[in-house]
């Protein structure tokens, strides 16, 4: 019997595949699956990038003192372009949580509560009602040296969410708000940038390692974002890259 005919509707009798909202455990309403441009392409199973360019003999580890925490839209996870994923690759304590309007992760709010780490909001500065929370690099050099652990959170998703991350999450709201300030255009090709002063999730992550004095980390970071963007770019196209990049070697330098 249909909810129309029946005229109410039982949560309980719903199928337990079917998704439920995380905040009410209520059932939602059946979607189309996201599909990313792409998405019938052969991947890697370890990089998920097209197996003509794969980017796993350059993945390489570094140490920070700083963390990085992303609180990344749903809708990212899904999109093999994203370049947050790579942080985590290089760096080691990289944190990912799915933000949710309704529910933030519990994971998440108990290390916001952990004194061990300093968190900052990495965000534009540019309206004036939280003028008060900004604050400069040398904060993070005041945790580091009052023995914290600087910690970025980055909101990944595109600049319209991003922006809604940021204003939709309370949980956010007491934590200072960090700017990038850098004369850095971006490299990547793989989505057009309304600016190029617009970096991507994996650049705003390199040039706060690199301004923090984590340069060692950046450097590995940068040559690890250039490989996979020049490698996705190149399967665009079908174009496998030979003889390797300065990047790639540099890299693989690195593993042996």
């Amino acid at each position: 019997m249909s909810v129309s005919e029946s005229g109410t509707h039982n949560a309980d009798a719903v199928s337990p595949d079917v998704e439920r909202d995380p905040a009410t455990g209520h059932p939602r309403p059946p979607r189309r699956e996201f599909k990313a441009r792409g998405s019938f392409v052969r991947r890697c199973e370890g990089c998920n990038l097209p197996e003509l360019n794969c980017l796993c003999p350059y993945q390489v580890k570094a140490e920070s003192h700083a963390q990085v925490w992303l609180l990344t839209h749903p809708l990212e996870h899904y999109k093999p372009t994203n370049t947050g994923r790579l942080i985590g690759d290089v760096l080691a304590q990289t944190q990912v949580f799915t933000w949710y309007r309704t529910a933030p992760d519990e994971q998440l709010l108990a290390l916001l509560d952990d004194p061990r780490y300093a968190p900052f909001v990495v965000f534009p500065d540019d309206q004036p009602d939280y003028a008060d929370r900004v604050v400069s690099l040398e904060a993070v050099s005041d945790a580091r040296q009052s023995g914290k652990i600087p910690v970025y959170i980055l909101l990944d998703g595109t600049w319209r969410q991003a922006r809604r991350i940021f204003r939709k999450s309370p949980y956010l709201d007491g934590l200072p708000v960090l700017p990038l300030r850098t004369e850095r255009e971006t490299r990547y090709r793989l989505r057009k940038p309304a600016s190029k002063a617009h970096l991507c999730t994996a650049e705003v992550a390199i040039e706060l390692l690199r301004q923090g004095g984590d340069t060692s980390a950046a450097e590995v970071l940068d040559d690890y974002f250039e490989v996979f963007n020049d490698s996705y770019a190149a399967s665009r196209s079908y174009h496998k890259i030979d003889p390797p990049t300065a990047a790639m070697q540099r890299l693989a330098a690195c593993r042996t």
